[in-house]
């Protein structure tokens, strides 16, 4: 008897270490049902895989902030799904945690939900309506989001709602200090470092017996970046996050380079429309978090008149803090992705690396969202989370999805930007009204072109235009080969304004452009970038520009990684109001764009020499 317990805790100690036995009798002569693992990756166990098994839970964990003003610390809600082992076996699992302020609902797009983007730069617009969300869901199932592919091999799966939002108490304030802290301590909680409570006002514990300690985070969007705050608390036993279109910096949602710039696809949503949006926690809390969050910090913070940056975006800056990150992170995105832009995970996945905590960064060619594949995320979560050595950590650092292949077969990169990638500077030649051109010769002496600005012409409307008097366009000659770009485009314009404000739009774009209707989503826009020319020295103070001076505006460019095809040419277009993205004065500004002073630094796989 005194061996057979002594085999099944070596059994039960090889699921959590590393070993991949499935399954042994222990004392009882029962079968015991541990996690299996083929190749590095977690296998999907058969008897964690019948649903009508898994046991489903809700509790309470009790935060450190009261943001909602009932003077008691805010509890968030949470729900938990793991195989019935962890009950009738004593078995112990890591978890696999996802939370959101979407789960319990969001307000209805209403007209004038958004602001209204029509009026002057530097005026203010008209009032927008608030709305109030109608709250959804059901104890204690917040969510069924991967559950299917997680508790069958071998996790639990956690999710909670942020604060504010379904059952969670506390306030959202989309980007504060509190949407950090809330799923740290649901980590806390499930470490066994605080009490988890079964109501949201009683005094009853629960605790989390099951889990091992070893916590990973995912999610898309806002759920991915949760998970990114999460990280930058620090807190032991998050190993490790799968942030997927992450906002890492909240400013850069919603301005860009000093402009007031939309998230694309949501033209004149801004921080306060977020907030309205998911703010779908208790109806009696609602006057307080309105008063204290949206009509005093956020009106007061947001600064729609000039779109610096302040105090109130670097609150909400989650890259201040990325060297609290200990978590090995997993960076994915999606190189067409103009909702959440591709500079919010090339920026943090950098700052993560040269901290030197384990990284790697997955891009695919489409939109807004998309996971890595699922064996890439079992790679991950397998090592960092049971602990399996499968020398994840020695793979290459970068899968890029090449054009037109698919999302599960990406291509391996020692890192990314493509280390073999150089910057080539390209000049400007006249005639961008029509088509001037762009090169790496340097001519001299080309003069000044003007621009009159326009927000009803879109850019596609200007990019395929023969000629137009409402943009500057300059291509390169045809390509003779493939053109492999990789990292951060970057731009400087000189320029002068006929008007104290302008905004400036910048795309770079390949040509012939593709009408085809099913034309695909990496044709035609390669990158894009925008800026205010009053922060052409600084983000923090915009000035206004005296008419006729020339200004020098330099900016990045969306990261990017695309083979453009023999035959194309690149073009750089230089306009000023984007209809999809940016404020809409009247037309008539005039932009003058020195070309001698205007250049386009363009990272390139091969140099000079490639691009020539």
């Amino acid at each position: 008897m005194n061996n057979n317990r002594k085999l099944r805790n070596i059994v039960l100690s090889g699921a959590l270490f590393g070993m991949t036995v499935v399954t042994c009798f222990g004392q009882d002569s029962a079968t015991k049902t541990v996690p299996s693992f083929k190749d590095g990756e977690a296998q999907i166990v058969e008897g964690f895989s019948d649903p009508n098994a898994w046991i489903r839970h809700d509790l309470w964990v009790e935060t450190i902030n009261d943001t909602d003003g009932d003077g008691k610390p805010d509890r968030m809600h949470v729900a938990v799904t793991r195989p019935k082992q962890t009950e009738t076996e004593g078995l112990k699992l890591p978890v696999i945690y996802v939370s959101s302020p979407y789960f319990a609902g969001v307000a209805p797009n209403v007209p004038g939900l958004f602001w209204d983007v029509k009026h002057e730069l530097g005026e203010a617009s008209k009032a927008r309506t608030k709305v109030e969300v109608t709250r959804v869901g059901q104890r204690p199932i917040i969510s069924n989001s991967h559950i299917k592919k997680w508790v069958p091999r071998g996790y639990i799966v956690v999710h909670s709602s942020s604060p504010g939002t379904g059952l969670s108490q506390g306030a959202p304030t989309v980007g504060g200090k509190n949407e950090a802290l809330a799923p740290k301590a649901v980590i806390d909680w499930l470490c066994g470092r605080i009490k988890g409570y079964k109501s949201i006002d009683g005094n009853e514990t629960v605790t989390a017996h099951w889990s091992t300690g070893k916590v990973g985070m995912t999610g898309a969007s806002y759920n991915g970046t949760l998970p990114v705050a999460a990280a930058t608390t620090g807190v032991e036993g998050l190993e490790a996050i799968i942030p997927i279109a992450p906002v890492t910096s909240f400013y850069n949602y919603y301005r860009s380079n000093g402009l007031v710039r939309s998230p694309g696809g949501y033209l004149g949503e801004d921080v306060d429309v977020l907030y309205d949006f998911i703010h779908s926690g208790a109806e009696k809390n609602r006057p307080y978090n309105n008063k204290t969050v949206r009509d005093t910090e956020m009106k007061n913070g947001l600064d729609r008149l000039t779109g610096d940056y302040n105090d109130f975006w670097d609150k909400r800056n989650f890259l201040n803090k990325a060297k609290n990150i200990k978590a090995a992170l997993f960076m994915s995105h999606g190189f067409n992705d103009w909702n959440v832009m591709t500079e919010h995970s090339y920026l943090l996945y950098k700052k993560v690396k040269d901290n030197g905590v384990p990284s790697q960064i997955f891009y695919h060619q489409n939109g807004h969202g998309g996971p890595p594949p699922i064996k890439l995320m079992n790679r991950w979560f397998t090592r960092y989370l049971h602990g399996i050595e499968n020398g994840v950590e020695n793979d290459n650092k970068a899968w890029i999805v090449r054009e037109n292949d698919d999302i599960s077969k990406p291509t391996a990169y020692k890192d990314y930007p493509n280390p073999e990638a150089s910057m080539v500077k390209l000049y400007l030649a006249s005639g961008g009204d029509e088509s001037g051109r762009l090169s790496t010769s340097k001519s001299k002496k080309q003069g000044a072109e003007t621009l009159v600005d326009n927000f009803s012409f879109s850019g596609k409307d200007l990019a395929t235009a023969q000629n137009s008097k409402h943009r500057l366009l300059y291509v390169t000659p045809k390509l003779m080969k493939d053109i492999h770009i990789s990292g951060v485009p970057k731009v400087t314009v000189k320029l002068a304004s006929n008007k104290p404000a302008a905004n400036l739009t910048v795309w770079l774009v390949s040509l012939p452009w593709n009408e085809l209707s099913d034309a695909p989503i990496t044709d035609n826009i390669i990158t894009r970038g925008w800026a205010d020319p009053q922060n052409y020295k600084s983000l923090s103070s915009s000035r206004p520009l005296k008419p006729g001076k020339f200004y020098e505006v330099s900016f990045d460019l969306m990261p990017d990684d695309q083979i453009i095809k023999a035959g194309q040419q690149i073009g750089l277009m230089i306009f000023s109001s984007d209809k999809e993205f940016t404020i809409h004065p009247k037309a008539g500004t005039e932009l003058t764009v020195d070309l001698d002073g205007t250049h386009l630094v363009l990272p390139v796989v091969g140099g000079p020499e490639a691009f020539d």
